[in-house]
């Protein structure tokens, strides 16, 4: 065995046995077959009649022990999974936009859950990757936006349910495709177009202001 694990360590893969990997993670291995049944790992390599499992089934089954702690049932948990493998490549999703002036944020699922107070529903993940905020990257969940990602956990802290800040956030995203559209339509017609992106941050600040005074005159009416 010493043998067999010095080959993993030479290629820069550290491999386990399903007793290695139960005794890792804190388990029987008689939960870790349970959970391969159920589909919450991957399937290990196989090498002959030997399983080897690695160090992502490791960080799975990490992330299921701490869901679990967090009061999420298994069924739910293989519904998460299946929502994570069903999202979008990482790179996929941030290379339909490149952000100027956005910081993608690389979270586990359990930090993610942290952010959010439990709200990490199957249909809230499924909301959120849909939107585009967030995406997968391996084991890990990459969301688009820290400014997003802090405002939207500021909300659920506040008590607005994670539910309604996905639907204003896609009410939003289609106004903001519009002033997007408006901008863009105005610079190309009385600017050249290399000066596009030099005037992005007057648009911005007509937006910013607009919106400032919108919300002014709202809440003056609700005093």
């Amino acid at each position: 065995m010493a043998e067999d694990q010095a080959d993993n360590d030479d290629r820069g893969v550290r491999e386990y046995r399903v007793t290695e990997l139960a005794r890792a993670a804190g388990i029987t291995e008689r939960t870790l077959r349970f959970y391969r049944e159920r589909g919450l790992i991957p399937p290990p390599r196989r090498e002959g009649r030997i399983a080897w499992y690695d160090d992502h089934h490791l960080a799975r089954l990490r992330t299921i022990s701490a869901l679990l702690e967090r009061g999420h049932t298994l069924s739910g948990i293989a519904d998460l999974t299946s929502a994570f493998e069903s999202g979008r490549d990482a790179g996929e999703a941030l290379g339909l936009v490149e952000p100027t002036e956005e910081t993608p944020v690389r979270l586990t699922p359990e930090a993610l859950a942290d952010h959010f107070a439990g709200q990490v529903t199957p249909e809230n993940l499924a909301a959120a990757l849909d939107l585009g905020y967030l995406a997968v990257s391996g084991e890990e969940i990459v969301h688009i936006s820290r400014r997003l990602l802090d405002v939207s956990a500021s909300l659920v802290r506040e008590g607005v349910p994670l539910a309604a800040v996905l639907a204003a956030g896609r009410e939003v995203r289609e106004h903001a495709e519009a002033l997007a559209d408006l901008f863009t339509d105005l610079l190309h017609t009385h600017a050249a177009p290399e000066d596009t992106h030099r005037l992005r941050p007057l648009a911005k600040a007509v937006v910013d202001a607009e919106l400032s005074l919108a919300l002014d005159r709202r809440l003056s009416r609700e005093r």
